[in-house]
């Protein structure tokens, strides 16, 4: 690694753990609930203990004022929830750009297993290549998804993240297998920091005890959206998560911290 790869990887994580939550959801999904204020959500997550956000290029105006000190991320890739094929996600921006929307790492999107994983594998090649030059880290997010593909398989899972290595990112996310035991054979797969996506949104608790199960495998953390953002206290979600991620809280401890209801 180079000092200003370091550099940028420690602005958007926390000693080598990392709380990213992604807000570039309006061109998938459209202004949906969270996104339309963005500048208000993106305030309350980071002061609840978020280490970096993650837009597409244009909303970066609309972060620098209000994250708090912390980390930006730049997605590259994207596709809509309207258009004929949402997992043919095309690129958006090149690093460059990201560059000048002031970000600190970039991410793309890779479905592997699907039919569109060879021209996205090319995709993040030239983006960890051309990311390379200026030591700007590059954030995969890797699922294993497609027509034969089970996106819970341990062994599919750690295909995606193992690939994410080969082709050169830095960190990379992928969906958790359900349990801490299956998920030590995803992160075993790489040598990797492995963040776990958020999935479908469950209750406060069920959300605390994945982040809990990821980080007991030896995961770096979350990188998770719709479960922070449309949460109805962003803030206090962020914070229980980080506080899972940064402070090994155990589930009720990191509840009751948060201020959010201990659920029975």
């Amino acid at each position: 690694m180079t000092p200003g790869l370091d550099a940028r990887l420690d602005r958007i994580g926390t000693d080598g753990n990392y709380v990213i939550v992604p807000m570039d959801h309006g061109i998938t999904m459209g202004a949906v609930t969270g996104l339309k204020t963005i500048e208000s959500t993106i305030d309350a997550v980071t002061r609840g203990g978020a280490d970096s956000v993650l837009t597409q290029k244009g909303i970066a105006p609309r972060v620098h004022p209000n994250k708090n000190g912390k980390g930006y991320i730049v997605h590259v890739n994207a596709s809509t929830t309207i258009g004929p094929d949402e997992n043919d996600k095309r690129m958006t921006a090149t690093v460059e750009e990201a560059i000048r929307a002031g970000a600190d790492a970039v991410s793309l999107h890779i479905n592997v297993g699907s039919t569109y994983e060879p021209r996205q594998l090319e995709d993040l090649s030239r983006l960890t290549a051309a990311a390379a030059v200026y030591g700007i880290p590059v954030l995969a997010m890797a699922y294993a998804r497609g027509p034969d593909v089970d996106g819970d398989d341990p062994t599919a899972l750690g295909h995606a993240v193992r690939l994410a290595e080969e082709v050169g990112a830095d960190l990379v996310k992928t969906g958790y297998s359900g349990d801490a035991e299956s998920f030590e054979h995803v992160v075993e797969s790489t040598r990797l920091p492995v963040v776990i996506a958020g999935g479908s949104r469950g209750t406060d608790r069920e959300t605390l005890e994945m982040v809990r199960g990821a980080m007991d495998a030896g995961g770096a953390g979350v990188s998770m959206g719709r479960s922070i953002f449309q949460h109805e206290n962003p803030e206090g979600i962020a914070r229980a998560v980080a506080g899972v991620v940064h402070d090994d809280l155990a589930v009720e401890d990191a509840l009751e911290r948060s201020g959010l209801a201990v659920e029975v």
